[in-house]
């Protein structure tokens, strides 16, 4: 059993895995959560430090949420947040389509096999024992 301190109140809890915050803490951020996703509805042009100010939240935990693809930005909303790897805006997740399609190109070519080269069998000499190579 893995015993941490929740770096949100400081209590001692049975770590399973996920975020190092105990379920209290958990809880209360999922109600966090629920209302900022209501006032995001209501207020669907709000930039995100006015929904952290009206809601009470860290801009870096929304930016966590639209990154983590719970919330998004409306297409026609002016707001966004960076892609982590060239910093064009974009509307959720951690990369824009750019980004995407390049990292993905580059993993399906490091995942390409080289054919395999088997070695050409040898020759038998007469009616001696041949051993296989494997």
């Amino acid at each position: 059993m893995d015993v941490r301190t929740c770096k949100s109140c400081k209590r001692l809890f049975n770590y399973l895995s996920g975020p190092v915050i105990c379920p209290s803490c958990v809880e209360k951020l999922e109600e966090k959560f629920k209302e900022v996703k209501d006032f995001i509805r209501e207020n669907p042009h709000s930039s995100l430090k006015e929904v952290s100010e009206a809601k009470e939240v860290s801009v870096k935990q929304l930016k966590n949420w639209v990154r983590e693809e719970r919330l998004r930005f409306a297409d026609d909303s002016p707001v966004g947040i960076e892609c982590m790897n060239c910093g064009a805006m974009i509307k959720y997740g951690k990369y824009c389509e750019a980004c995407k399609g390049k990292m993905i190109n580059n993993l399906s070519h490091a995942v390409e096999e080289e054919p395999v080269r088997r070695p050409e069998p040898k020759k038998s000499d007469g009616n001696r024992m041949r051993f296989l190579d494997t």
